[in-house]
């Protein structure tokens, strides 16, 4: 009987634990998925870049227009976008901030640049330059600009 019961717990003390055969299939199994799924997650976050920009510069447009509500005008390109956080002093009339975080910077990191007057005859051009951070470009380094 003795020997019986050994027995058993030599069977169970096998069968117990996982061989290292099973443990190198799961992780190759994990290795294969992670290569597939990875690729899907880094892309997406690139192609949501340019919408973050156009969500944040129509939210900077939405000041420059409360801006130019009270002052008369739009900021010039030397007050640039500084004008929404802190009075310029040729605007007696200003009612700011009219943006309640600091600027913020593009989603590559860059500051967004304002021109006044803008090309074209627009009264403002404010944009971001892309993920290269230059004028021009093309894909995720194309220009990204909202006209006023």
């Amino acid at each position: 009987m003795k020997v019986m019961v050994e027995r058993k717990k030599a069977l169970l003390a096998r069968e117990a634990g996982f061989t290292l055969v099973e443990l190198l299939v799961v992780l190759v199994i994990i290795g294969l998925l992670a290569t597939l799924v990875a690729p899907n997650f880094i892309g997406q976050s690139e192609k949501a870049k340019p919408k973050t920009a156009r969500v944040q510069l129509e939210n900077l447009r939405n000041a420059l227009d409360m801006f130019q509500l009270d002052v008369g005008r739009y900021p010039s390109t030397d007050e640039g976008l500084d004008g929404l956080r802190l009075r310029p002093s040729t605007a007696p009339r200003w009612a700011g901030p009219y943006l309640r975080d600091e600027l913020p910077m593009d989603p590559w990191g860059n500051p967004y640049f304002y021109r006044s007057p803008g090309e074209g005859g627009a009264a403002y051009d404010i944009g971001s330059y892309g993920s290269d951070g230059r004028s021009g470009g093309a894909e995720t380094g194309a220009d990204i600009v909202v006209s006023g």
